[in-house]
C-alpha cells in the first residue's frame, strides 16, 4: 500500500493552495476503480491512500507539474477503517511517507520527490524482501525523478499541447496511445509540423514510455516490503 504526503513549497509567502489540489486530484483520469482518498492532514499539506502504483505515478506527477509541492511517497503497511479519513490512518507507510516528504524537502536543486520503503534499517539488508523493497524504492525515485524534471520543465505551449493530446486519446479521438496530433494541430490553429516539435521538445513519448517502468518499481518494492513486514511478524 501507499502513503502520499504532499507539502506545498514555500507555504509562508503563498496562498492555501490545498483545496485547489484536493479538486484538481478528484478529477484526474485515474486508472484504480474509484479515486484514492486524499484529503487536508496539517498546515498546507495533503494525504491520501493509494492502491495503485500507476495512480501514484499520476498524481505525483501532476503535482510536480506546478513546481509548488513537495511530494513524499511511502510503501508499507496501511490500517484505514471504512470511510474514515487518512488522518485517522496508521501504518508504517503513514512514517515512510511522512520521512520521504522531508527527504523531498532537503532535495536541494534536485525534483522534489523521494519514495521511502516502510521498514526499520535493520532489517534492509541485501538479497532479503527488505532489501530488495529499499533498493526498489530508490529506483522508483531515481526513474520518478527523471520523469519529474520532464515535467517541470515544459513551457505552458508545450503543455496545451500535451493537454490536447491527452484529451483526444482520454475521449477515444486520438490515434495510438498519444492522440493526433493532426487533429491537436486544428484544435490548437498551428501547424502539424509544430506540433510534432513540441512533443519532441516535451518529451511526450518518453514520459509515457516511462511511466510503466516507475509503476512497476513501485509494485515491486510494494511486493517486497509486504513481505518483509510478513516475515518481521513470524
Amino acid at each position: 500500500m501507499f502513503v502520499m504526503t504532499i507539502d506545498q513549497r514555500g507555504s509562508t509567502g503563498d496562498q492555501d493552495r490545498v483545496p485547489a489540489l484536493l479538486g484538481q486530484v478528484s478529477r484526474l483520469e485515474l486508472p484504480e476503480s474509484g479515486h484514492p482518498l486524499f484529503d487536508r492532514s496539517v498546515g498546507d499539506e495533503v494525504q491520501g491512500v493509494v492502491r495503485d502504483p500507476s495512480t501514484v505515478v499520476e498524481i505525483a506527477l501532476h503535482a510536480l507539474r506546478e513546481g509548488r509541492w513537495y511530494v513524499g511517497i511511502g510503501v508499507g503497511s496501511v490500517s484505514l477503517p471504512p470511510g474514515a479519513s487518512p488522518r485517522e490512518g496508521t501504518g508504517t507507510a503513514f512514517v515512510a511517507a511522512r520521512k520521504a516528504v522531508e527527504l523531498a524537502k532537503g532535495a536541494g536543486s534536485q525534483v522534489p520527490l523521494s519514495v521511502v520503503a516502510g521498514i526499520m534499517a535493520r532489517e534492509t539488508r541485501g538479497g532479503t524482501p527488505a532489501g530488495e523493497g529499499a533498493q526498489a524504492c530508490a529506483n522508483a525515485e531515481a526513474v520518478l525523478r527523471l520523469l519529474g524534471r520532464l515535467v517541470q520543465d515544459r513551457t505552458e505551449a508545450q503543455w496545451r499541447v500535451v493537454d490536447a493530446l491527452r484529451r483526444l486519446a482520454a475521449d477515444g479521438q486520438g490515434a495510438g496511445r498519444h492522440g493526433s496530433q493532426k487533429q491537436v494541430a486544428l484544435e490548437l490553429g498551428i501547424s502539424e509540423q509544430s506540433v510534432s516539435r513540441t512533443v519532441l521538445r516535451a518529451g511526450w513519448q518518453e514520459e509515457w514510455a516511462a511511466r510503466p517502468a516507475a509503476s512497476m518499481l513501485l509494485g515491486f518494492a510494494d511486493s517486497r516490503v509486504a513481505q518483509a513486514l510478513e516475515d518481521g511478524r513470524e
